[in-house]
């Protein structure tokens, strides 16, 4: 069970950091760049990802039975995000703590 725990610790702050970085990124970085980086869906992405991973910290640290559901959510959330942020370009901090985050709540769900 300490694994399980551990992992769930792993994933609420790999969920945290990409929440802050992506909020960081918008705000400072594509806002400021504009073009590509405040193209409509992107921005979204963001906003969506950013959401998910709040809605993940929640129902994982209150150990809610439905926390998987979040997850998969989330999983599938971040790894579109990090393929925007990629295709973007100059978002490097941003495709890795998506893709970190992909992986845990990935995990989280199965």
């Amino acid at each position: 069970m300490a694994t399980a725990t551990a992992s769930k610790q792993d994933c609420i702050q790999n969920c945290q950091e990409c929440q802050t970085v992506l909020s960081d990124m918008l705000t400072a970085t594509c806002l400021a760049e504009g073009g590509d980086h405040v193209e409509q869906n992107h921005v979204k992405l963001m906003l969506d990802c950013i959401a998910a991973c709040n809605a993940c910290v929640g129902f994982m640290s209150r150990n809610s039975d439905y926390h998987s559901h979040y997850c998969k959510a989330c999983a599938e959330i971040c790894k579109a995000c990090a393929d925007s942020c990629e295709k973007v370009g100059s978002m490097d901090k941003c495709v890795e703590c998506c893709r970190k985050c992909h992986e845990s709540c990935s995990s989280m769900a199965a």
